[in-house]
């Protein structure tokens, strides 16, 4: 009997940490245009989807969360969002800045 209650419960507190995030979607890409009221990004699928961005939605750089920097166009991001009448309204915005590699050394031609 003690089994069976021990096991419930386990199965209980397993199943409710699923609904943590609630009507929350993440949205994870390359940022492709951005701007005061929204943010453009397009998905490893190829998708593009719009993400509204208000005054209470935080922007948190790898590196430095606490910094005052915006994501700009190229840079990786993971939205978290929340869905009301089909729009999508971003919550919270982690970004890493896009790797820049250098262009590559022209060699000078020897006369």
């Amino acid at each position: 009997m003690w089994l069976r209650l021990i096991l419930t419960l386990a199965c209980f507190s397993i199943s409710t940490s699923s609904f943590a995030h609630g009507t929350g979607q993440h949205v994870l890409g390359t940022v492709t245009a951005i701007d005061a009221t929204h943010i453009e990004v397009k998905t490893p699928k190829g998708k593009t989807v719009d993400v509204q961005v208000n005054r209470q939605t935080r922007f948190k750089e790898k590196g430095n969360p606490k910094g005052s920097n915006l994501p700009v166009v190229g840079d990786r991001v993971v939205i978290e969002a929340t869905k009301d009448d089909k729009v999508l309204l971003a919550t919270e915005i982690h970004f890493s800045a896009a790797t820049r590699v250098p262009a590559p050394v022209q060699p000078v031609p020897v006369q």
